[in-house]
């Protein structure tokens, strides 16, 4: 075999030379049937990389503006609505009522405006926490104005203790108003 500068064999015919005279092995072939790579390899990427784009920005934020005020109707507005209703109930029934008496609301009676007042109240306030609650899940699922949807979601979620702790102690006040009173 012939000797290639620096004592190398040299390569044989149909082997390409490596620099410095050093043989150069075969490149591998595939085995039939495989994918086959396009000859000179992949094509090299056109232009300048470019990371891929962000998530469009909130397209407004009305549903997050929504959800709190709905959220803010059904946790401080109707609390306060019910609080009146209550002291009045409360100092139109001084003595108090019984929930075991069988004519339980027969002594409803002298406060009978007030109770509707309270009631409506109660589901005008369950009808606005519901809504708050679904517009701030959307709200928050769509990012439009995230921080914005989950105050509305727990004003929605809270405004129903809110309604009942009012409720209940301003209908004692109002009871202990109709005792002093009476």
């Amino acid at each position: 075999m012939p000797q290639a500068p620096g004592g190398y064999p040299q390569a044989p015919a149909g082997y390409p030379q490596a620099p410095g005279g050093q043989p150069q092995a075969p490149a591998p072939q595939a085995p039939p049937g495989a994918y086959q790579v396009p000859v000179g390899g992949y094509a090299a990427p056109q232009g300048v990389y470019a990371a891929p784009q962000a998530a469009s920005a909130p397209s407004g934020g009305f549903l997050g503006i929504l959800s709190l005020i709905l959220g803010g109707i059904a946790a401080i507005v109707i609390p306060i609505i019910a609080g009146i209703a209550g002291f009045e109930i409360g100092v139109r029934l001084p003595s108090g009522f019984d929930t075991t008496d069988p004519d339980f609301l027969s002594t409803l009676s002298p406060a009978r405006t007030q109770v509707l007042w309270a009631e409506i109240a109660f589901w005008v306030g369950t009808a606005l926490g519901i809504a708050a609650i679904v517009v701030g899940i959307i709200a928050i699922r769509k990012k439009q104005r995230r921080g914005l949807g989950i105050a509305g979601l727990a004003l929605g979620v809270l405004g129903a203790g809110i309604f009942w702790i009012v409720l209940v102690a301003t209908l004692s006040a109002g009871t202990a108003t109709g005792i002093v009173n009476y």
